[in-house]
């Protein structure tokens, strides 16, 4: 990672607010463009959301996340073989009625072809139809998937003739999972787009965590590029405000923060609801599945929408032979040891005999780990950048809720700021 500058008054082309993905994408590209810039992060790191701890030798990721490797900003800019990706494996196991019921993905996975064709999780019309989904949502450019009519995830589904069935016990998990939003009102144009990358791609983890992520965008940039532990305060004309009464001034503005950190600091109605998540990871002796994949809850009851085992994809994740469990519960709780207590008897009900072995390592509870992408926040797709004379934008808010979003946010941002450069 560059080196932090020590003065953080002396001036650059552009000022960038915020560390996280979009920002250093932004960074990225102006520095492509021989454009001077810098970063000031609040934090005392890099990454934004996209970030991961160190816990008695387990990695944890600041909530659960996958990245997709279908995603075309990310490949465009980042070094696949670098990060050291695993994979998980296609599809999810399911609970429903007291036992897993497996849905794969058959184009590439068809030895699980009979174990899908008998799940209790979606009839045989209902798999035909996932075929016919997956062929409206690859077949397509990006540019014309996201010009397709835009309504409820919920709708869309119904549209397409997927039964109740499928939805209550697949898509609310699966696709809540993902939008963080299991009543399924984000937008179907993020509906599209999501099974699209996870049908062309692989759902993945780098081995060192999702902070590798970040690093490596931070890895390409020119040192003192970056300077942590800055808060800004305020954003006036050219100038940044800085909470210790410093200031630094540029050319142009980037704010690269979440929607509701840009809000305060653009003093407008800007959108910033989001939807939160609350994360809780436990160390165990023994993994209670023998495969890197996905668990679904496809029952109403339980606080768990999701669970996996990292460790399966890389032993990296936790020491001495340990495994890391993962569970996504969606919302905030603010009664942890309630929440653990819920979680553990619904584990139990899932493995029988197989959590004594668990102890709660930590849990993260995240009030704006997405922002919220109901109709009609994604007509466009692709947000303006420009907001007025020296002021620009950037993140997933402005975008697809995602870290493709995000880079491909934070491109834009910087193609405008040089174009509006280049007027001047």
């Amino acid at each position: 990672m560059p080196d932090t500058m020590s003065n953080p008054k002396h001036d650059r082309d552009v000022l960038i607010v915020g560390g996280g993905i979009a920002g250093l994408s932004c960074a990225l590209e102006l520095t492509k463009q021989q454009i001077s810039c810098r970063i000031f992060e609040a934090s005392d790191r890099i990454g934004g959301r996209v970030q991961t701890d160190e816990v008695q030798g387990f990695l944890l990721d600041r909530g659960f996340q996958v990245f997709l490797t279908a995603y075309p900003e990310a490949a465009r800019v980042l070094d696949y073989a670098a990060l050291e990706l695993c994979s998980f494996e296609p599809g999810a196991l399911i609970h429903i009625g007291g036992r897993f019921h497996r849905l794969s993905d058959p184009w590439r996975r068809p030895q699980h072809l009979f174990a899908t064709a008998l799940s209790a999780a979606a009839s045989l019309s209902d798999k035909l139809r996932i075929g016919s989904f997956r062929k409206s949502t690859t077949q397509p450019s990006l540019s014309e998937l996201f010009h397709h009519p835009e309504t409820k995830t919920l709708e869309l589904l119904r549209q397409r003739g997927f039964s109740e069935v499928i939805i209550e016990k697949f898509f609310r998990p699966f696709l809540g999972g993902v939008f963080l939003d299991r009543e399924l009102a984000t937008s179907s144009r993020m509906c599209e787009f999501v099974f699209r990358m996870f049908s062309t791609g692989s759902a993945a983890i780098p081995k060192a965590g999702m902070k590798a992520i970040p690093e490596q965008l931070a890895n390409q940039l020119p040192a003192e590029t970056i300077v942590c532990n800055q808060s800004v305060t305020d954003v006036s004309g050219t100038s940044l405000t800085f909470s210790d009464g410093n200031r630094a001034d540029g050319r142009a503005i980037v704010v690269a923060t979440d929607a509701p950190a840009a809000r305060r600091l653009f003093d407008d109605d800007y959108p910033a609801s989001g939807q939160s998540v609350t994360c809780l990871y436990f160390a165990a002796d023994q993994a209670p599945i023998k495969e890197p994949i996905l668990l679904l809850n496809g029952d109403p009851t339980g606080p768990i929408n999701n669970l996996c085992v990292p460790t399966l994809l890389s032993p990296n994740f936790a020491p001495n032979e340990k495994h890391l469990i993962s569970v996504t519960v969606l919302g905030e709780h603010p009664d942890e040891e309630s929440l653990i207590r819920d979680v553990l008897h619904q584990a139990h009900a899932w493995f029988p005999g197989e959590i004594e072995s668990w102890s709660h390592l930590k849990s993260y509870s995240i009030p704006y780990a997405l922002p919220t992408m109901n109709p009609p926040a994604l007509s466009p797709v692709a947000k303006a950048a420009h907001r007025n004379g020296p002021h620009f934008i950037c993140g997933d808010h402005c975008d697809t809720a995602s870290i493709n979003g995000a880079m491909a946010s934070g491109r834009r941002a910087a193609e405008a700021v040089q174009q509006w450069i280049s007027q001047k």
